[in-house]
C-alpha cells in the first residue's frame, strides 16, 4: 500500500506542481498586489489597505456588461449549439459527420482578429445596415453596440459549446429512445425525459467552458463594442497597462474570480438538481 501511495504521489507531482506554479502562486500574487497602493509614478507599493475593494463601484459599469452579456452569450450559444450538436450526433449519416464536424471547425483555423475585422465590416454602415435600408426596413446602428458584442460572442465561442455537447449526445445509448419510442412515448417526451437529462453533462461542461472565458474577455468588446462596451477584462488592460493602476486592478481581478466562482458553484449544484429531478421523474 505504501509503494502504491508513493506511485501515486509520484504520478501527482509534475501535475500539482504545475498546477501550484501557473494558478495558486500567481493568485496570490494577486491578492497581495490588492491590498497594496499604487506608486507615484504607477505600479505596485507594499501596504495593508483595502481601499482598493471599497472602490470597486467605479468600475461597476464592466461589472455590469460581464454580468449580463456572459450569462445571455452562453443562453445563446445553448439554444444554438444544442439542435446542431442534435443533429450532428442522431441525425446526420456517418458519411456527412466528419464533414460537418470540420465545417464546426474551420472558423477557429482563422484568427479571431480577422473574423472580429470582418463582423465590423458586416455590422457596420455599410453592413447590414445598408442591405436593410435597401429594403426599406430602416438603418439601424448594430457596431458599438451590445447587440454586436453579443453576435461575435456566438461566433467565436459556438464551437466550444457545439463538441462537448456532441460527446454527450454522441454516447447516448439509442436503445433507451428505442425503449422509449415502444413504450408509446411521443418524441418530444422521450426528448424531455431521456435524451435532454442524458446530455445535461455536456450541456454544463460547454456552458463552463463559455462562461469563463467570457468572463475574462477582452478583444470581442474592443472591437465590437467600438470602446462603449465594456467588459471587465478592458476594464483590467486599462488598470494594468494604461493607468498602471496595478492594486486597482488587482482588487478587480479578485472581485471577479470570486464572482466566477460563486456563478460556476452555484450553476453546477442547479445543473445536477435539474438532472437527477429529471431522472427521478423517467424512472416514475
Amino acid at each position: 500500500m505504501q509503494r502504491q501511495d508513493l506511485k501515486t504521489w509520484l504520478f501527482l507531482a509534475p501535475a500539482g506542481g504545475w498546477f501550484l506554479a501557473m494558478l495558486v502562486l500567481p493568485l496570490i500574487v494577486v491578492f497581495v498586489f490588492s491590498v497594496g497602493e499604487r506608486g507615484a509614478a504607477g505600479g505596485y507599493v507594499p501596504a495593508f489597505t483595502f481601499e482598493n475593494f471599497a472602490s470597486l463601484g467605479a468600475r461597476w459599469t464592466a461589472f455590469q456588461n460581464t454580468m449580463i452579456l456572459a450569462p445571455v452569450g452562453t443562453l445563446a450559444c445553448v439554444l444554438i449549439a444544442y439542435p446542431l450538436a442534435y443533429f450532428l450526433a442522431l441525425r446526420a449519416s456517418v458519411r456527412w459527420r466528419t464533414v460537418l464536424l470540420i465545417l464546426v471547425i474551420v472558423p477557429f483555423w482563422t484568427s479571431i482578429l480577422i473574423r472580429s475585422y470582418a463582423w465590423i465590416y458586416l455590422l457596420g454602415g455599410q453592413g447590414i445596415p445598408s442591405l436593410l435600408n435597401a429594403l426599406g426596413l430602416g438603418n439601424p446602428r448594430l457596431i458599438n453596440t451590445p447587440f454586436a458584442v453579443l453576435v461575435g460572442i456566438v461566433y467565436g465561442y459556438l464551437p466550444l459549446m457545439v463538441f462537448p455537447i456532441y460527446v454527450a449526445l454522441e454516447r447516448l445509448d439509442k436503445r433507451l429512445l428505442e425503449a422509449s419510442s415502444d413504450l408509446g412515448c411521443p418524441p418530444w417526451r422521450s426528448f424531455l425525459q431521456v435524451t435532454l437529462p442524458l446530455s445535461m453533462p455536456g450541456v454544463a461542461t460547454g456552458s463552463m467552458l463559455v462562461f469563463i472565458l467570457l468572463m475574462g474577455e477582452f478583444l470581442i468588446p474592443a472591437m465590437l463594442g467600438g470602446g462603449k462596451v465594456f467588459f471587465i477584462g478592458n476594464a483590467l488592460v486599462d488598470l494594468f497597462l494604461q493607468s498602471r493602476n496595478w492594486p486597482f486592478g488587482a482588487a478587480v481581478a479578485v472581485a471577479l474570480v470570486l464572482v466566477m466562482l460563486v456563478t460556476v458553484a452555484a450553476y453546477l449544484r442547479f445543473t445536477r438538481r435539474w438532472a437527477g429531478g429529471r431522472d427521478d421523474v423517467s424512472l416514475m
